[in-house]
């Protein structure tokens, strides 16, 4: 038989489509072949690396005597005899003796050839024992690795399409090995950015640069409803000699660490909602503005439309038992969105009075002072939550697809309700939620019912002043009067300023206006007293100097107040208006064609003080003269002198001939902060 008879492996005989791969190389297999007499007929290179014989040392000789122990010998040659007579392979491991004289174990595949003659041969494929154990150790070694790992691992070819997956994959993304084998990658990738995997892998492909710990989020096929997380990593697979086989990936679910960062950023932001709404909501003590302030921090962190609802009964500040069902009525305080939406037109605008039936869930919220809570909004709720049919309608074009109410509770009383929506936000509400809701809510329910009560006290304060003041006619015989009393705004009470114009005989008229130190209900009432007690020293015809006194008297008999006072009388038929002050802001005097200004009468001390002596001063009012009598809080302001506050009132008093009553607007407009925390008396009066 020929040598090149078995050169099976020559170039010109390999298939073109073949690759060479590296592994035999590795194991460095070698061939012989014997003839039926054992001699040596085919040495390869490998041969003389693995035995150490050259092909001049090897070729022709005995085989059994030239690589077997003569102990062995006799194993041998039976082993060889029945592969060349039954045709049978053998396939083992025994010793064989290397030139240098050492013995080596060597792993053997032995089989029976025929060429085309018909001669007979035997075939021997050797490889080195111990590293073939080797190999195989690293090769059952990698494959426990891969199937055992809690790791996903893939091997994918060059153009990304599967070629092994381990359990732990399929247990990570739901699909079966056998379903990825063959398959692309973007087929079974759940991440919205498989683009970019996809790109990040390539770029491996191409550079042999490694890629770790790459974060992605999505959700696969077996756990549609959760979100899930992966940490990717991608590594380039090459053979000995450099050749690119692909790429392998390895993916660790970190799912639960994700969520675990999610919850604590919520925790954080949730604190940091809590923190802004205690810096926020109930700035002031009014209860349109509270609402609207918790509206407004609640949107778009916790909803996208947010309102708030109080019952009208709990803004009158009457305690009514709640029934068990029935209807309530609602003052809409607050709406809010975080974008356009139809779920606007579908909410009671603020200001508005709405009736809610018992079956709504609002007024369920309210007659239970519990959270009612709709994780997922059906058809069948919109009519529990909306006021009506056209509202359930525009609900459901916004696309309202998670409700919660949470009710307004301040000292044990439910005032109304904090509803909230989602639209957009795709998260249903969840016990988290109403845990922050409640929060809010409650924070949000004291200050209303701080702003509730101290409107109500506000409110009975201001009718008992405006019930004291005066109504008088805009004539008096040779006067016309105008007026206002403008309370403060910002202040939780109304004070004490009042005027007065009191009729008095042969067509003699009184003027006064006065300032009670405080404010509240005591200050009003206060007021009404001395109001009292200067009419009916009016009516004695006294001098304004001796109606002071008195009053000073009058007010020492009061506790701990303090009043500031002016007292004129005028008299048409003499065209002199006597005055005295009361330790009060001096009046103001525009005549036509002079410049305005301030009378110079002697300064006097408050009403209270004791003892004082009060100084009556005549003036003349010509035809058309103007005289401005106001409290301090016209003037007066904590940002600017008070000499500078009173050119200002003279400045806009350039025109006297302007009718009264826009003169008393021009002054409050053009004097008066609405951030002031003082009340303002005004009296003007033109002698005619």
């Amino acid at each position: 038989m020929a040598v090149d008879s078995f050169e099976a492996g020559h170039e010109e005989h390999r298939p073109a489509s073949a690759r060479p791969t590296g592994l035999l190389d590795v194991l460095s297999v070698a061939a012989v072949a014997l003839d039926t007499q054992g001699r040596i007929v085919f040495w390869t290179p490998q041969a003389e690396e693995l035995f150490g014989y050259s092909a001049e040392d090897a070729l022709g000789k005995h085989a059994g005597r030239l690589l077997v122990d003569p102990d062995h010998l006799q194993a041998v040659v039976s082993l060889f005899t029945d592969v060349l007579e039954t045709g049978r392979s053998w396939a083992g491991a025994f010793p064989v003796r290397h030139k240098d004289g050492s013995s080596r174990l060597t792993e053997f595949r032995t089989m029976r050839l025929l060429d085309d003659l018909g001669d007979v041969y035997a075939l021997g494929i050797a490889a080195d024992h111990t590293l073939l154990q080797r190999v195989e150790t690293d090769l059952a070694l990698c494959e426990q690795l891969v199937n055992q790992s809690p790791i996903g691992l893939a091997l994918l070819d060059p153009d990304l399409r599967y070629v092994l997956v381990n359990p732990a994959l399929e247990r990570i993304d739901g699909i079966r090995a056998a379903d990825h084998v063959g398959r692309h990658l973007r087929e079974t990738l759940p991440f919205p950015d498989v683009d970019t995997v996809e790109s990040a892998l390539r770029q491996v492909l191409t550079t042999g640069t490694p890629l770790l710990d790459q974060y992605h989020v999505g959700r696969p096929p077996a756990d549609p409803e959760q979100e899930h997380a992966w940490s990717l990593s991608f590594y380039r697979l090459e053979d000995p000699g450099g050749r690119v086989l692909g790429a392998a990936a390895s993916v660790v679910d970190v799912t639960e660490r994700h969520r675990a960062a999610g919850e604590a950023d919520r925790a954080r932001r949730r604190l940091a909602l809590i923190a802004d709404a205690s810096a926020r909501v109930g700035t002031t003590l009014d209860v349109e503005q509270t609402a609207r302030e918790l509206a407004e921090i609640a949107v778009p962190a916790l909803a996208d439309v947010v309102a708030v609802d109080v019952l009208d009964s709990a803004l009158s500040c009457r305690r009514m038992r709640r029934p068990d069902n029935g209807p309530e009525l609602f003052r809409a305080l607050a709406l809010k969105a975080d974008h356009p939406t139809d779920a606007l037109r579908a909410a009671d605008p603020p200001g508005d009075l709405a009736t809610y039936d018992g079956d709504r869930l609002v007024t369920l919220c309210v007659h239970t002072g519990r959270p009612v809570l709709v994780p997922r909004v059906e058809a069948q709720d919109l009519p529990r939550i909306a006021r009506d049919a056209e509202a359930g309608t525009l609900l459901a074009q916004a696309g309202v697809h998670s409700y919660l109410a949470v009710p307004l509770i301040a000292h044990g009383e439910v005032l109304g309700a904090l509803d909230l929506k989602r639209t957009d936000n795709p998260a249903p509400f969840d016990q988290d939620d109403v845990v922050l809701a409640g929060e809010l809510a409650g924070r949000a329910a004291v200050a209303i019912d701080n702003a509730r009560w101290f409107q109500s006290v506000r409110n009975t304060a201001l009718t008992l002043q405006r019930s004291l003041l005066p109504e008088h006619a805009a004539h008096h015989t040779g006067l016309e009067l105008a007026s206002r009393y403008q309370p403060a705004q910002a202040t939780s009470e109304v004070g004490g300023d009042w005027y007065d114009v009191i009729q008095l005989a042969d067509d003699k008229t009184a003027l006064v206006v006065g300032d009670v130190m405080g404010n509240g209900i005591d200050a009003a009432a206060t007021m009404g007293r001395l109001r009292t007690a200067t009419c009916a020293y009016a009516d004695l015809d006294l001098a304004p100097g001796s109606v002071l006194q008195h009053l000073d008297k009058v007010t020492c008999d009061l506790e701990h107040y303090i009043v500031t006072c002016v007292y004129a009388v005028y008299d048409p038929h003499t065209r002199r208006c006597s005055i005295a002050n009361a330790g009060h802001m001096p009046p103001a005097v525009a005549r036509p064609g002079d410049a305005p200004g301030l009378l110079d009468l002697p300064a006097g001390a408050p009403l209270g003080v004791g003892g004082i002596r009060f100084e009556t001063t005549t003036v003349e009012l010509r035809p058309d003269d103007l005289l401005v009598l106001y409290t301090d809080g016209l003037v007066e302001t904590r940002r600017h002198p008070i000499d500078e506050r009173l050119n200002a009132l003279l400045n806009l008093l350039d025109e006297p001939q302007r009718p009264l009553e826009e003169t008393c607007d021009l002054l409050l407009h053009g004097l008066r902060h609405p951030d002031e925390h003082d009340d303002v008396a005004l009296l003007v009066a033109r002698a005619l």
